[in-house]
């Protein structure tokens, strides 16, 4: 059993608050990925990845990219929260526009369950899950990740019914071509795996950033030339490429953040 939280959140307050919560709802270990401020597609990714590490064995991973600006403005108090199952793991997740998006294009959600924060919490305090006082507050927290996702993710983890309803998946953002992660190397992993391209040795892909040759193998990749290369994330065979410069960090060579769009 394990726990994983995928969060905009990274000071050290917001991030230790919800591990302790976490971990004493639940009595596992977490661990915790930072993503960037309102960055729905380093969720996305990142996402994707946590779910191939944990080859869908039991556990929840928790992810929460809920800007209240731009389009989140349409949501009465931020994206709202809704959950689904990868074989035995859960995921609890917003689901902010391009948040979904990858899980989408890897066909790993079969039904995506809604929730409503005051329809639950209202549920919960008849159930005696939870006292009224305690619950009017979550209405209306501002800190959703840390006041209402760890306690859904103990009512659902044992068994107790939770009032949903279901999402269209059609309602799911399709993935843009776009970077979703610059590594600590400068390395830019896209939203594109090979099969999308036809990547193969030698060929050139045009992009936004100039024609790029690929190749298999990073250790190919010539000094100080740019390659499109297939990475290490992913989920089963299904691997993202990467743009990266042998040497050099592509992320600053390129001037390229997640969300840039590559094709």
């Amino acid at each position: 059993m394990f726990v994983t939280i995928i969060n905009d959140c990274t000071d050290g307050n917001t991030r230790g608050r919800q591990e302790t919560r976490v971990m004493r709802l639940l009595n596992v270990p977490v661990s915790y990925v930072e993503i960037g401020n309102y960055s729905e597609l380093e969720a996305a990714g990142n996402l994707i990845d946590m779910l191939d590490a944990t080859d869908g064995e039991t556990g929840i991973i928790l992810v929460n990219s809920a800007p209240r600006h731009g389009r989140g403005k349409k949501w009465p108090n931020g994206t709202p929260f809704g959950y689904f199952y990868y074989k035995n793991t859960l995921i609890i997740t917003t689901v902010a526009e391009q948040t979904l998006s990858l899980a989408k294009k890897f066909g790993v959600i079969d039904t995506y369950f809604l929730t409503d924060i005051p329809t639950v919490m209202a549920a919960m305090v008849s159930k005696g899950k939870i006292d009224a006082e305690t619950a009017r507050r979550i209405e209306k927290s501002q800190f959703r990740s840390f006041d209402y996702v760890p306690r859904l993710a103990k009512w659902l983890l044992d068994g107790v019914d939770v009032p949903t309803e279901v999402y269209p998946l059609e309602n799911i953002e399709d993935v843009p071509q776009a970077v979703w992660w610059v590594d600590n190397f400068g390395n830019c992993k896209l939203s594109v795996v090979a099969e999308d391209i036809g990547h193969e040795q030698g060929k050139i892909i045009k992009t936004k950033v100039g024609d790029i040759e690929c190749f298999d193998r990073m250790k190919d990749v010539p000094n100080d030339k740019p390659g499109l290369i297939v990475g290490s994330s992913g989920l089963g065979n299904k691997r993202f490429l990467e743009l990266i410069v042998q040497g050099q960090p592509a992320g600053t060579v390129f001037n390229l953040k997640p969300g840039d769009r590559i094709l």
